[in-house]
Parts: structure tokens; C-alpha cells; sequence
């Protein structure tokens, strides 16, 4: 599978952690509906939608006393698809139309395999190998089904604050492929899905959940990742002196001196852990936050006066995306992918029925 001194090297790094996940098999059925937040209207501010449902084009805006949709006021809307458009972008499955705090909040009802068609080209370069891609599509399968919240009014944005989802006109055909080869499977622990993070680049050593999140996972530990090598796996850049001084205000912190950063602490994975910047001391999650607002691609940092020296990019908890491309590379399949950054979980069935029910596939 590795082949050369160099990949025999790195096979006796990885081998102790090449758990492969193991498979839990289970009858199919009927995969959850996701209700995805798509966009946040200002009160008043009007918005049209395509319908195929109404054959048409409607306008939609909130008003105090709920959602008007072409003269029309009531509480709730919902449209059931297969498809709509939003402002000319098309979404597989329905919207639902709410009014809350004043604001009007359009949420796409939308199957799980179907969302994953329109995160996946957003999450992952098509050029990736696909057994990267396969592993990409069970981490974000298992991203949103972990994220299921009945109680709330979505289970998740289209944003990068949760998963980047662009609807069917970022569709690609590999992508489609890798969801398709997954179907259904999510990563678990103690039966349940798990807290399935991901990064673009580890910078060669990923982060422990507690070092970022502040609550320790058994699944996500610190661990060296030798295959990560990405455009950002080693960065410098210039802090500005200025820009610190608001990041700190802007953090709720007060300046008291001139002092570059300097890194007193460094968690188990070698990020910052405690920084002192411009005469303040900062601890622990709350540094590693500090060094994002900064505008440093991670916080595997370290400083020569306003000079930042660092590696990787993103908070390096979980599957780092250039690392699965690296074991991809070197022959390791998904499964392995999987078993390394996420040691100790399951490859379950999420008993979804098979993937032949896929419409709007070309859109």
C-alpha cells in the first residue's frame, strides 16, 4: 500500500491508529427531511421565489403579523418541492417561510443525500481522489444528521458557520458520485452519530476537541498527520500592530503596552494556548480565538516580533482535508481515512433506502 522507505516511515507513524471503521449493517428505510436556514430577511425587504408548484414566481416579504406571499398574511408557509429557486439559485426539495424576531427566515426542506450533493462541491476540489471525497461525504453526512434539533426552527445554516451548501447549481458529478458510493453512512459512537469536525489542513498534527471546543472527545485526539500538505501547510505573515489593538477591544480586552505577541502556553497538539499580546495575557479556547480574529490561517503559530511563522489552516480538529487527499494519494481507502482521524467509531448505516431515488441529478 506504502511503497519506500519514506512511506514505510510513514505506515509505522499512522499504523497504531488504522483502526479501520467497522461496518453496523441495518434494514433500509426513509432517510430525516434536513431544514437548512438558507437566508435571514430583514423585516419588510421583499424577496421572490420561484414555484414549480404555483408554476410561477412569488413575492415574498415578513410583516409584523407574519409572512405576506402575494397579498396574503398568514403565521407559516410551506411549498413541498421537488425543487425551488431563491433569488436565481435552485434548492432540490421544499421551503418553509416563517416570521421570527421580525425577521423572515426561508428554510429548505430538504432529504439528507440531496443536501449532501450541494455541500460537497462547496467542501471538497472535485480534483481530490475520490476515496477523499467518499470520506468528505460521510463526515458531512454525519455533521448534519449529529446537528437534528426538532425543538429548534432549523438544524442548520448554509454557511460556513455550519456547512457550506449551494444548492444544485454547484452540483458536480464526482461529488454526486462519492455521496452515492456512501449512501446513508454516518460515523458513530456509543451508538450515537458523532461530532464529525473537519478543517482544511492540519499543519502535520491535528487538535484535541478540548483545545478548540472545550469539551474532550474520545474520538478526537491530537494526532500527527504526515500527509497533510496543502497550499497553507507552512504560511508567514505580518500581524499588524494596529488591527491587534482592535482585535483586543473588539474581544473586550484593554491594550496597556506596545508588546508583540508572544506565546507563553501550547496545548498537547502545539497550538497556542496562552498568548500575551500588547501587554494582555490571553488563555486557553479564548487564545486560540485571539489568533483566528488576527487573520492567521490556524493557531500552529509561532511569533518573531509582528512576524507570524505558522502551519496549517482552520482549528485542526478532526479530518484535516489535504491529509485525506495525502492518504488517498498514497492508496488508503475511506474506511481507513475515517478510522485514523476519527479513532474509535463505527461506519454505521443510518438505514436510509438506496440511492436510485435521486431527481434533478443534471441541475
Amino acid at each position: 500500500m506504502v511503497q519506500g522507505l519514506k512511506g514505510i516511515l510513514v505506515w509505522v507513524l499512522l499504523a497504531p491508529f488504522l483502526a479501520q471503521a467497522q461496518e453496523v449493517k441495518g434494514e433500509a428505510s426513509a432517510g430525516p427531511t434536513l431544514r437548512v436556514l438558507l437566508q435571514e430577511i430583514a423585516e419588510g425587504r421583499e424577496v421572490s421565489l420561484f414555484l414549480p408548484e404555483v408554476q410561477g414566481v412569488v413575492r415574498v416579504r415578513s410583516l409584523p403579523q407574519g409572512v405576506w406571499v402575494e397579498g396574503r398574511v398568514q403565521p407559516l408557509w410551506e411549498f413541498p418541492g421537488p425543487y425551488f429557486r431563491l433569488e436565481g439559485r435552485s434548492y432540490r426539495g421544499g421551503v418553509r417561510l416563517l416570521a421570527q424576531g421580525g425577521r423572515l427566515l426561508v428554510v429548505n426542506l430538504v432529504p439528507l443525500e440531496d443536501y449532501l450533493l450541494g455541500v460537497l462541491p462547496a467542501e471538497m476540489p472535485e480534483s481530490f481522489p475520490l476515496e477523499a471525497l467518499k470520506a468528505q461525504a460521510v463526515v458531512a453526512r454525519t455533521f448534519a444528521v449529529n446537528r437534528l434539533n426538532p425543538r429548534a426552527s432549523y438544524d442548520l445554516c448554509a454557511s460556513e458557520n455550519c456547512q457550506v451548501y449551494l444548492g444544485i447549481p454547484a452540483e458536480k458529478a464526482r461529488h454526486t458520485e462519492a455521496v452515492r458510493a456512501t449512501w446513508g453512512k454516518v460515523l458513530s459512537y456509543q451508538g450515537q452519530a458523532i461530532s464529525a469536525l473537519y478543517h482544511a489542513d492540519s499543519g502535520g498534527m491535528t487538535a484535541g476537541s478540548e483545545e478548540v471546543f472545550q469539551r474532550a472527545l474520545p474520538y478526537l485526539r491530537p494526532r500527527p498527520d504526515p500527509y497533510a500538505r496543502g497550499p497553507r501547510s507552512q504560511w508567514q505573515l505580518t500581524v499588524s500592530p494596529k488591527k491587534a489593538e482592535g482585535v483586543l477591544r473588539a474581544m473586550g480586552y484593554l491594550p496597556r503596552s506596545e508588546e508583540p505577541p508572544l506565546v507563553l502556553e501550547r496545548s498537547p497538539s502545539g497550538r497556542v494556548w496562552r498568548l500575551r499580546l500588547l501587554g494582555v495575557e490571553v488563555g486557553g479556547p479564548e487564545a486560540q480565538r485571539l489568533v483566528r480574529n488576527l487573520g492567521l490561517p490556524s493557531a500552529l503559530v509561532e511569533f518573531k516580533g509582528w512576524e507570524a511563522l505558522g502551519r496549517g489552516a482552520g482549528h485542526g480538529v478532526g479530518l484535516s482535508q489535504w491529509g485525506a487527499k495525502g492518504m488517498a494519494e498514497a492508496g488508503y481507502g475511506y474506511r481507513e481515512i475515517l478510522g485514523y482521524y476519527f479513532s474509535g467509531t463505527f461506519l454505521s448505516d443510518l438505514l436510509l433506502g438506496g440511492p436510485g431515488g435521486l431527481p434533478w441529478a443534471s441541475r
